[in-house]
């Protein structure tokens, strides 16, 4: 098993963070964090289509077109996709592949994800099954059609093949510690759990793809906007940065994974929370 080489690593640093020619697909992408993650994609270069769910389609459209008319109408799609049906999730990436990249696909964020806080001996099952279903199923439904777009795409180009996929998962710093004072921990099992399968196929699928998640800490929208006052002024006395983070300033750590500035990094959580894990 080999991690691909970086292909030029000589070249000057800001050309490692280029995305230029290169194909990628952000699910839960028409909001918060995956829109921003759509947005720094395609202004490093790369053709994007990203998923949506709860949206409505006229409203996704839009965004779709917004972003390429702000970026040189470079390509940008929104596809409607439920992630906890592997089908559709299958049928989004190959669809990806197929209109935007000419049958070639490089970068998949698996960014899809739902939260909700009730006491754990009050939890129901069928909420308890569905926050599994759409944090850790479906984003495995994602990262496993992806890689096998990315396998066979190895195969096909010879284990030489200099560009291999890039598998980024949107995690959370509650899979490294418990959230206070909100009682999440079905939510905090589900983060924990995707950047174990993170790394888990990161050694995996080493030969034709990394794998890295990226964990951050109190964002800014609207996920967060409908909480209680004295919960933002608690959280504020234990961030060290004292702070909330805007979703934009995330959106180029997830360009350095997806491009060939992190070349040698794979089976990584990102944590970028304003030290809020440190005390």
């Amino acid at each position: 098993m080999v991690l691909a080489p970086h292909p030029n690593p000589d070249s000057p640093v800001l050309s490692h963070f280029n995305l230029d020619g290169k194909t990628a697909l952000v699910t839960g992408g028409s909001r918060g964090i995956g829109l921003e993650v759509v947005r720094g994609l395609v202004e490093a270069g790369a053709k994007v289509a990203f998923t949506y769910s709860s949206t409505p389609p006229a409203e996704a459209e839009k965004l779709a077109a917004d972003i390429s008319a702000a970026n040189n109408s470079r390509s940008v799609v929104a596809y409607k996709v439920n992630v906890r049906s592997r089908t559709e999730i299958e049928a989004a990436v190959e669809q990806t592949a197929k209109e935007l990249g000419g049958g070639h696909l490089d970068i998949v964020v698996a960014n899809a994800g739902i939260a909700d806080h009730i006491p754990a001996t009050e939890y129901p099952e069928d909420k308890f099954r569905e926050m599994f279903d759409v944090n850790v199923n479906g984003a495995f439904w994602t990262a496993q059609a992806a890689a096998r777009v990315f396998e066979r795409q190895w195969k096909q180009g010879g284990e030489d093949t200099p560009h291999r996929g890039s598998v980024i998962f949107t995690a959370s710093v509650s899979a490294t510690l418990v959230n206070v004072p909100q009682k999440q921990a079905a939510y905090n099992a589900s983060k924990a759990a995707l950047v174990h399968l993170s790394k888990s196929l990161s050694v995996e699928w080493v030969d034709f793809a990394r794998v890295n998640s990226v964990s951050p800490g109190f964002i800014d929208t609207d996920m967060l906007s409908v909480h209680p006052e004295e919960w933002r002024r608690q959280w504020f006395q234990m961030i060290p940065g004292r702070r909330l983070c805007k979703a934009a300033e995330l959106k180029g750590s997830y360009v350095y994974l997806a491009s060939d500035a992190s070349s040698y990094m794979t089976g990584a959580d990102l944590i970028i929370d304003g030290g809020y894990t440190l005390p």
